[in-house]
């Protein structure tokens, strides 16, 4: 699974962080999101020393949201952001169920700007960002420092981001697929021809 992971990744190396530097435009965005059901004003992206863009993982999350991740070859670590609307506070991030410890107390805390959220010994951070809450958890053992980071860096993308986050993107939304074998009175149910026997 890691080697595979590892093949599809596209690096981040040589893309500009947008620390300062200019974003995308929001019609930019919106041309490549929207194709694929996502909200333009959801569109995030991070970055962690070690870890690249696993390009064919972007896509849908939440609602209308966006879903990516991050992979480390060297440790096969893999961070996710998930990106929704909503607001967080104290109250609610302590009610709200971690993924991966659904039955466990979740501890809050903000920490350095995110929340941070824990449950049996799962940790996962929350960036708020303009009214979207980004979701930042791992897998393979990605460590909260690691996480902590990722949140601290969720950033709209810039047009080189942005590019490499859609490249594995279908461009134009979806036909519908054409059944030939509905009838078109009935329960619509498949027409499946008796063979021999009956």
């Amino acid at each position: 699974m890691a080697a595979s992971m590892a093949s599809v990744c596209v690096s981040l190396t040589g893309c500009a962080s947008t620390t300062g530097a200019d974003t995308a435009s929001l019609d930019s965005i919106a041309e490549l999101a929207r194709a694929v059901g996502i909200a333009p004003e959801l569109v995030y992206t991070t970055e962690v020393d070690g870890y690249d863009l696993a390009s064919q993982s972007v896509g849908p999350g939440a609602a209308d949201g966006m879903s990516a991740t991050w992979f480390n070859s060297s440790t096969g670590a893999m961070l996710t952001i998930l990106s929704d609307s909503g607001e967080l506070t104290e109250a609610s991030c302590a009610a709200t169920p971690l993924w991966d410890a659904p039955g466990g107390a979740v501890t809050c805390a903000n920490e350095d700007g995110v929340w941070h959220r824990s449950a049996g010994g799962i940790h996962e951070y929350v960036a708020v960002r303009d009214g979207a809450l980004i979701w930042v958890s791992g897998m393979n053992d990605a460590s909260p420092a690691d996480l902590l980071t990722a949140a601290k860096k969720v950033h709209v993308p810039s047009d080189a981001e942005l590019e490499l986050l859609f490249s594995d993107v279908p461009k134009t939304p979806g036909e519908p697929v054409e059944r030939g074998d509905l009838p078109e009175d009935g329960d619509g149910a498949p027409i499946d021809p008796t063979g021999p026997g009956g």
